[in-house]
């Protein structure tokens, strides 16, 4: 069993395409995988949400949802306005145990960044992680202002003591855009506050592919580690200033 915890330098930088394609690539070689978002926000009743999206690109239909509020907050904020119970990190932990005895591979997305409050006690993403001794997946941005972001969220997991898993970039441009300077620049300096190579990069547009375009874009975007071919090597080559 393999626990893996996804999460972004911030929101909207491609969280649930990158947990899409993890779970498309983990499946296509045959493995078990279930995908747990604690919480969902933005969103009321039965309107499709991040599971919905990762079931259609990744044909995973083994998802979990905990709690929904309707308002796009964090977590901790939308309970609150809403008048609903907040999540319970502790009992979402236990419940995520208990899918990896009988999955190959769960998937855990969070919501915002790694220090989103899902309580009114501060629990975060990064509590969850530590509390499973689960590796996290950090999602960034490619583009300008995302060295800051991505220095705050590696040193946020050094000091509490969570592992990382490597930097997926979440969005980087695909053809026939070109990435502009800043991006390029990005990534030697991205590597460098990792300690590692990229471990991918997604193009941007991915989440509007079919299942089978999908697939083969997961395998290219992600590195032999998460499943896929991604070389950062011949990426640094062609991209980076």
């Amino acid at each position: 069993m393999s626990i893996l915890v996804v999460t972004g330098t911030g929101t909207g930088v491609g969280k649930t395409v990158v947990t899409a394609a993890l779970a498309a690539l983990a499946a296509a070689r045959g493995a078990s995988v279930a995908v747990v978002k604690p919480a969902q926000t933005g969103v009321v009743g039965g309107e499709p949400a991040d599971l919905a999206d990762i079931a259609r690109l990744a044909g995973v239909t083994d998802t979990h949802e905990y709690a929904r509020y309707p308002d796009p907050l964090s977590p901790a904020a939308a309970a609150r306005i809403s008048g609903l119970p907040a999540l319970s990190l502790h009992d979402a932990a236990a419940d995520i145990r208990k899918l990896a005895d009988s999955r190959r591979l769960v998937l855990v997305e969070g919501a915002g960044g790694l220090l989103v409050r899902f309580d009114e006690d501060g629990a975060t993403l990064a509590d969850l992680a530590r509390e499973l001794s689960a590796p996290v997946l950090v999602v960034a941005d490619p583009a300008l202002g995302t060295l800051n972001h991505t220095a705050l969220t590696l040193e946020s997991m050094a000091l509490r003591g969570v592992e990382l898993a490597g930097v997926v970039l979440g969005s980087w441009p695909a053809a026939p855009d070109e990435p502009d300077l800043a991006m390029r620049c990005n990534i030697r300096d991205l590597e460098t506050l990792a300690a590692r190579p990229l471990a991918g990069a997604v193009p941007a547009g991915a989440g509007a592919l079919d299942a089978p375009e999908f697939l083969l874009a997961a395998r290219a975007a992600l590195s032999p580690a998460l499943g896929g071919v991604f070389d950062p090597a011949a990426f640094r080559t062609r991209y980076a200033r």
